[in-house]
């Protein structure tokens, strides 16, 4: 993480899943930030997606912190449960599954924006990423079914897209990007893991969004990227 400058507090958002953890672990073995605060529905300091006075109480403590704000990488997100899984017809569709989607996905994600994007460091470097996904692409869907994942993360890519031009005209150094992390071993994707799959630990995951975040300059905010640094397609 060497293009930011040293010193800095970085938030991980979902750090209690698989990939949120990978993240937080690799962000504090890096050496680079005075702190990495985890946030999470079952962290000592909770942070619920469904509730905004949770997130607004998370982002009075990046307020309080005395350390520069320079990361935030949301690593929530829902595709099914035990009660609800992704529609493969629009036979399926529910209004309930919809909104619940919708609610971690991108309305979540969107209070995130509200209440810690303008606490970023004004100086130097730094970034507010959120885990999305290839299937809320538009122009890659060639498959159709799951309704509401790729409506919901669609609506996260425009969400992020204009949170970036908002953002550039108060923190012209800082990005805000959305990101592919691939399939990665856990709970959300084992159902859906098939054979010839590149399906990548969470550890192996986090180190390549890493590397994708370190390598990120201003004029890459508002895109929507894969693991790799490759733009995807809206």
């Amino acid at each position: 993480m060497e293009s930011f400058p040293p010193g800095g507090l970085a938030v991980v958002v979902g750090a209690s899943g698989a990939i949120g953890g990978a993240l937080a672990d690799a962000i504090e073995s890096s050496g680079r930030f005075t702190d990495v605060l985890r946030l999470g529905r079952r962290t000592p300091l909770a942070l619920d997606l469904l509730d905004e006075a949770s997130i607004a109480s998370a982002a009075q403590q990046v307020r309080d912190h005395s350390a520069p704000f320079r990361l935030l990488i949301n690593a929530s997100g829902f595709l099914h449960d035990s009660g609800r899984g992704p529609e493969r017809s629009w036979r399926h569709l529910d209004p309930f599954s919809l909104a619940h989607n919708f609610a971690i996905n991108a309305i979540g994600p969107a209070l995130l924006v509200k209440h810690f994007m303008p606490l970023l460091a004004r100086e130097g470097k730094s970034v507010f990423a959120a885990l999305s996904a290839r299937v809320g692409s538009i122009g890659d869907n060639r498959l159709g079914g799951w309704y509401g994942y790729r409506a919901s993360k669609a609506a996260l890519n425009q969400i992020l897209h204009t949170a970036a031009i908002e953002l550039a005209r108060s923190h012209p150094q800082s990005i805000c990007i959305a990101l592919h992390p691939g399939t990665v071993e856990s709970a959300l994707s084992a159902p859906f893991a098939r054979s010839g799959l590149d399906v990548q630990s969470p550890a192996v995951a986090a180190g390549r969004l890493l590397k994708v975040i370190d390598g990120l300059v201003p004029a890459d905010s508002g895109g929507f990227m894969d693991y790799r640094g490759n733009p995807i397609v809206w």
